[in-house]
């Protein structure tokens, strides 16, 4: 927020001393003015909105890793279905919010599924990632057989349809919004961003798609492979996706380790970890998340690897 700086213009003072009436009335002012000066003070040390004021957008206590890998967050959660004969341009889905409104409006995320597969193939991130404090539309495809570029126009189609026509539509900020998608739906995740630099956030998990380069992308991306992937190889799909990314892009490299293809298809600590860190520092642009992305994480049981840059700050 700007600040209007102070006036510099010279006030003019009298020499004529003030008559009793005048004195009076002096003091008075003094004295109210005085007095209005210690309850703001008073209330800036006090009031429990000061820190918040500093990011509108904070949402959910101070995190911990117990509280990032946990299998729900500090919101209780609500969903609802969207039919596909309601909506237009995708295919359908299940969206899930917070269900208190006393914290206002929440950044959003669409999730699209792979090659043949269906929502149910990742609807365990749909309650997970919403009870840390996000809206989630979880979605189906309009065929199984759509290819990344179609995907990533469906889930662009699926926000628009969140932000502007669902039932929900008054608890998202449409300001902050991400994609995320398993194997073409992954491939899909960096086609949207493509197409719409404005997103937040994308997080392809173990993407597939034929176009190995993405130096386009402004939207800060984490990418998510796996060591045992045959269908989506790292070293021909995720590793050159991550490459290819501008450097001066707040982007990081996740490789898990003992993981295949469809480990993104089961509920997975070290997936939710670092999407939830991710789409908080980038979506609420939380800084309370940094701690989880830099230092960046080490090698360890289900880490093979982890490159990218410390998050940049704005």
């Amino acid at each position: 927020m700007q600040e209007h700086p102070h006036s510099s213009t010279a006030t003019s003072v009298t020499s004529t001393p003030p008559t009793g009436r005048a004195r009076r009335g002096t003091r008075r002012l003094a004295g109210a003015a005085a007095a209005i000066a210690a309850v703001v003070g008073l209330s800036t040390l006090t009031s429990p909105g000061a820190h918040a004021a500093d990011n509108p957008y904070e949402r959910g206590p101070a995190p911990t890793n117990s509280s990032i890998e946990a299998l729900r967050g500090p919101y209780s959660v609500s969903q609802t279905s969207v039919s596909s004969l309601l909506v237009s341009g995708f295919g359908g889905g299940t969206i899930y919010y917070p269900t208190s409104t006393a914290d206002g409006t929440f950044g959003a995320v669409v999730i699209s599924p792979g090659f043949t597969a269906y929502e149910s193939s990742i609807a365990w991130l749909g309650p997970r990632l919403a009870s840390q404090g996000f809206v989630v539309f979880t979605i189906d495809t309009n065929t199984t057989l759509d290819q990344p570029d179609s995907r990533g126009r469906q889930l662009l189609a699926a926000l628009d349809y969140l932000t502007e026509r669902s039932s929900v539509r008054g608890r998202v900020d449409s300001s902050r919004l991400g994609v995320m998608g398993h194997s073409m739906g992954g491939g899909g995740s960096l086609e949207a961003a493509k197409s719409r630099p404005s997103l937040q956030a994308a997080i392809p998990l173990t993407p597939w798609n034929t176009d190995k380069t993405w130096p386009e992308l402004r939207t800060p991306t984490m990418i998510i492979g796996a060591d045992g992937d045959t269908i989506a190889p790292v070293a021909t799909h995720s590793e050159p996706f991550y490459n290819s990314l501008p450097s001066s892009l707040d982007k990081a490299y996740l490789e898990l380790n003992n993981a295949t293809h469809f480990t993104p298809n089961t509920n997975d600590t070290t997936i939710a970890k670092y999407s939830i860190s991710w789409l908080k520092r980038f979506i609420d642009n939380d800084t309370r998340y940094e701690q989880f992305l830099c230092p960046l994480p080490r090698p360890s049981l289900t880490i093979e690897e982890y490159r990218g840059n410390c998050p940049h700050t704005s």
